[in-house]
């Protein structure tokens, strides 16, 4: 397929690869300049941040409107390119990216919506060609996929930055926590991350949590996530 993918950030960067690696002709397009945009592809991706999406699907839909366009963004709804555009659709995968590391997509999830069945029949020719975890998922479905999704990584990794914070602080490297870090994404790849929680809050030790929320009185945002958190897990695990 002849694949022309909008964007230069962290999704795009890894994209373009794994078509690439699979035999797809791409072309990859700075979404701020446009500059050498074709007039002719299979298919469309626009790659960008979820506040600029709209105003690049207007500027690159004219002039190609019986082509077919995708976006990449969880939490964008498929109508963001009704009125101008004719074949429209969403290819969303549910992976986080750097440009430091290339995601292998053969296991990640990819998630399609689309306007009609020649949508849908572009999304499914390119997403099973990179991956072997493709879903159909309406907008309204994939608002809580996102949002499952930023619990699961944005706020787990922000947990590992205030863990980090913490042994910085008093003279300790991060990598000390990677064992038990990787020993916890392990669990939950065979239990139910509720029976798999372990840890002062699920026993409501208040001895404990009394004494670690203490050593947080200097930091007043970590203690009231400490506070909340550890109600969290205790309220979760007994309803």
């Amino acid at each position: 397929m002849r694949i022309v993918v909008i964007g230069t950030g962290r999704l795009a960067s890894n994209l373009v690869p794994a078509l690439q690696k699979v035999g797809h002709e791409v072309r990859m397009v700075n979404s701020r300049t446009l500059d050498g945009l074709p007039n002719e592809a299979d298919a469309f991706v626009i790659a960008v941040k979820d506040d600029a999406l709209e105003s690049v699907a207007r500027r690159v839909v004219p002039g190609r409107e019986e082509l077919v366009f995708f976006h990449t963004a969880g939490s964008m709804p498929l109508s963001v390119f009704e009125g101008f555009a004719h074949h429209y659709g969403v290819f969303y995968p549910m992976q986080s990216f750097s440009k430091e590391r290339q995601v292998d997509f053969t296991d990640v999830p990819l998630f399609l919506e689309g306007s009609d069945s020649v949508t849908m029949q572009t999304a499914h020719a390119m997403a099973e060609s990179i991956s072997r975890k493709v879903y159909e998922l309406t907008t309204a479905e994939r608002r809580y996929l996102h949002l499952a999704a930023v619990f699961a990584c944005n706020f787990a990794n922000h947990c590992y930055a205030l863990s980090a914070k913490v042994l910085e602080q008093h003279g300790l490297p991060f990598d000390v926590m990677l064992p038990l870090i990787d020993e916890t994404a392990r669990k939950v790849h065979s239990m139910h991350p509720v029976p798999a929680q372990t840890g002062p809050a699920i026993r409501w030790d208040e001895n404990v949590m009394s004494a670690q929320k203490a050593l947080l009185d200097d930091e007043p945002e970590m203690q009231k996530i400490y506070e909340l958190m550890s109600n969290s897990i205790h309220n979760l695990a007994h309803d």
